[in-house]
């Protein structure tokens, strides 16, 4: 797709926070606030013609290697939130793209990701195909207060629970949703723990692929909980409390 004439390299778009994405206690679920900073960052791909459609023509893809959320406040059903987006960035196969959640003019989450862009075919990482100059980078503009970091996985892990990748769980790039780790780790935590906001952020590092029907095993140590798959780590998340 050509570049849209609405196109910024700074995109703010509006949601209304509705029932399905909440939580019982009405807060918006943690998962629902990765999915809204997916969305966002695909529609500003999108508008800046390097959507997933448009690298498919040269069989690449964005896929997320890391994402770092720092939680102020969480929104509620009904109410209305606007996503900044921008690219900090983007050189040969990999960016790092911010993201902020607002309330009015009441910031709620920063964000950082760290993305790759990986051949469909081959599975590999290699240098982004299309042009995008015409994004300005903001290497200066932070949305969280630490950028991306490698969580530390030398500690004794103990098995929570095991869980087999379903349909469900797959997207359109055929492999499971980064959000999707996000999920099983948080359904294997005590659920109290999890309504009473207890959580304040989370670190999150994406290492392998996971496909559909794989066997993993979720461990946690700690603030740490790792999702693997023959014994190798494809998946590790550290919350911060």
């Amino acid at each position: 797709m050509p570049i849209s004439p609405n196109f910024t390299s700074i995109l703010e778009q509006e949601y209304e926070i509705n029932f399905v994405q909440c939580y019982p206690n009405g807060v918006l679920k943690y998962t629902d606030l990765c999915n809204i900073f997916q969305i966002t960052a695909g529609i500003h791909a999108d508008l800046g013609g390097i959507s997933f459609s448009d690298m498919q023509e040269h069989h690449q893809a964005w896929v997320m290697s890391k994402m770092r959320l720092e939680i102020i406040n969480l929104p509620k059903w009904k109410e209305k939130v606007t996503v900044k987006t921008w690219i900090k960035s983007l050189e040969n196969s990999r960016s790092t793209r911010c993201l902020e959640l607002y309330r009015g003019n009441e910031k709620l989450v920063g964000c950082e990701t760290y993305w790759v862009v990986m051949n469909t075919q081959t599975r590999r990482p290699e240098n982004l195909a299309l042009p995008h100059e015409h994004f300005i980078k903001y290497p200066e503009n932070n949305a969280s207060e630490k950028e991306v970091q490698k969580i530390n996985l030398n500690v004794a892990f103990k098995k929570v629970l095991d869980h087999k990748v379903q349909l469900s769980d797959i997207d359109i790039v055929n492999h499971a949703n980064n959000v999707k780790y996000l999920e099983w780790c948080l359904n294997a935590m005590d659920a109290k723990f999890v309504l009473r906001q207890k959580i304040k952020g989370f670190e999150m590092n994406f290492l392998k692929e996971l496909n559909l029907n794989d066997d993993v095993v979720i461990q946690n140590h700690e603030t740490i909980y790792t999702i693997s798959k023959d014994d190798k780590i494809c998946f590790a998340l550290d919350l911060i409390t």
